[in-house]
């Protein structure tokens, strides 16, 4: 059986983490539309891209490192999930729909500095769903992450 958790202390804990970044309400409030993904891919470089498959690479900056000093499972599932997402743009579709599913196995660390490479294959594609593998790696070629993403492509509305 689990040990009695101090609640009070995780929610202050959680809260006390937004602090951190030292912004106020009304600032956070101001910034730009899709701030978020500009922030996880600032410095993200676009090496190769066929029909259905993109390869990019980033030197992980230290914005995206978790408190134990390497690169945070979420900023991993954003880049899966926005990487992922434009190599079904590469595929010639003209939406990349929404995420019904990001599976992900965090397999190493990357750590600040560190050069990565994310590459992102649409494995198929139908009339609704999207699905793409998407692993990111170091430059030896040692697996950080290997994901599963799969997309809901909505159609157009024809009303």
């Amino acid at each position: 059986m689990a040990e009695k958790t101090d609640l009070k202390a995780v929610k202050d804990s959680l809260e006390r983490a937004g602090d951190i970044v030292n912004l106020s309400d009304s600032s956070t409030d101001s910034l730009p539309p899709q701030f978020y993904q500009r922030f996880i891919v600032h410095g993200i470089r676009v090496d190769h891209i066929d029909p259905g498959r993109v390869v990019c690479s980033l030197k992980v900056p230290p914005r995206l490192l978790n408190t134990g000093n390497f690169m945070h499972g979420g900023a991993t599932a954003s880049l899966v999930d926005v990487i992922g997402s434009a190599a079904i743009f590469a595929a010639g579709y003209r939406t990349s729909g929404v995420s019904l599913e990001i599976s992900i196995s965090y397999l190493d660390a990357a750590y600040v500095g560190e050069e990565i490479e994310i590459e992102a294959k649409v494995l198929r594609v139908g009339k609704a769903i999207g699905v793409v593998s998407v692993e990111l790696r170091k430059k030896s070629g040692k697996i950080i992450a290997h994901a599963r993403h799969v997309k809901y492509l909505a159609v157009s509305s024809k009303l």
